[in-house]
């Protein structure tokens, strides 16, 4: 097992740095990487996913490539714009609702993201559940105008009542993420009529089957996100992208440009071409792990945390 540390290009869901723990097997190389914040019971479902990559490999596709959005993090316009341009994508997934900002900054951000796509580019905003309800239905409305127009709104509140409140408000569509992805009843959502679109993530859903699973079960269109893994863990995030039998919406696996390097050689990583990403059969070989190693009280609370969680599997 490997412990990786890899700087990002810029601070993102308040962390500069993306750590993780890399697992071999049979079929292929899994990541266990659950953000610090989250407990053992909940870090439980990435390992899961983890081991399904090393152990026992990813369902058989039905398409070779899938099409990703840019992702703009809470940064200013110049840069989103650089950002975008970059990219090569025709849509983009912005950040908003970033604590501390000052008014009318996300406004500005989109605007200028919609300056870079241009009139025929899709945007998308993501508010990782920060607003109340009368906070959301008033920024959705000052969003979409700056906008131009939203494809939809990602997670503007945490319970579910608020967002099928605010999807009954406004006119832009709501997509759910994290009562998706962190609740014990993924469902709740889909009964509650709280959102148009699903955000699906390997990781803390349990594996690429599980969430196949969970996205059969609600039955409305599907987009598949990252959980700004290296490499290694994007590669289950395309196999669930891939192994859907419809993709309506770009994916949000473009992310390995927020990190800056990996632990895959340079031309295996997973960096968006065109603005599509191809879907692989197993992991690109981390084979750059070791010169990018976290430093050694990270690496033993890393291994410890991944015994903790790999007992609790078994326990449990």
């Amino acid at each position: 097992m490997d412990v990786y540390a890899l700087p990002m290009t810029t601070r993102f869901r308040r962390i500069t740095v993306r750590e993780g723990l890399l697992l071999p097997g049979p079929a292929g190389w899994g990541e266990f990487c659950p953000f610090t914040e989250y407990d053992d019971a909940e870090a439980a479902a990435w390992l899961a996913a983890a081991r399904e990559a090393a152990e026992t490999g990813w369902p058989e596709p039905v398409r070779d490539r899938v099409p990703v959005n840019c992702t703009v993090p809470a940064i200013g316009p110049e840069h989103a714009q650089r950002i975008v341009r970059a990219s090569g994508a025709t849509t983009a997934k912005v950040k908003v609702a970033d604590p501390g900002a000052a008014p009318g900054e996300d406004e500005e951000r989109v605007a200028a993201v919609r300056d870079a796509l241009g009139p025929g580019g899709r945007i998308r905003v993501d508010a990782n559940a920060a607003w109340s309800y009368d906070e959301a239905v008033a920024a959705i409305t000052s969003l979409e105008r700056a906008a131009g127009g939203l494809e939809y709104v990602e997670q503007p509140c945490w319970e579910v009542e608020d967002l099928a409140r605010v999807r009954r408000a406004v006119d832009v569509p709501v997509a759910a993420d994290e009562s998706i992805r962190r609740a014990e009843d993924p469902m709740r959502v889909v009964r509650a009529e709280a959102a148009d679109v699903v955000v699906l993530k390997v990781s803390p859903l349990g594996g690429v089957r599980r969430a196949l699973r969970i996205a059969d079960e609600c039955g409305l269109p599907v987009v598949v996100s990252s959980a700004v893994e290296s490499s290694v863990g994007l590669a289950a995030g395309l196999a669930l992208a891939g192994a859907l039998p419809e993709l309506p919406y770009a994916c949000g696996l473009g992310t390995a440009s927020l990190l800056t390097t990996d632990v895959v050689a340079a031309d295996d990583r997973l960096v968006p071409a065109g603005g599509t990403l191809p879907v692989l059969r197993r992991a690109p070989e981390p084979v750059r792990a070791a010169e990018v190693a976290a430093p050694p009280e990270r690496q033993q609370w890393w291994r410890a945390r991944y015994e903790r969680v790999a007992g609790l599997a078994v326990t449990g």
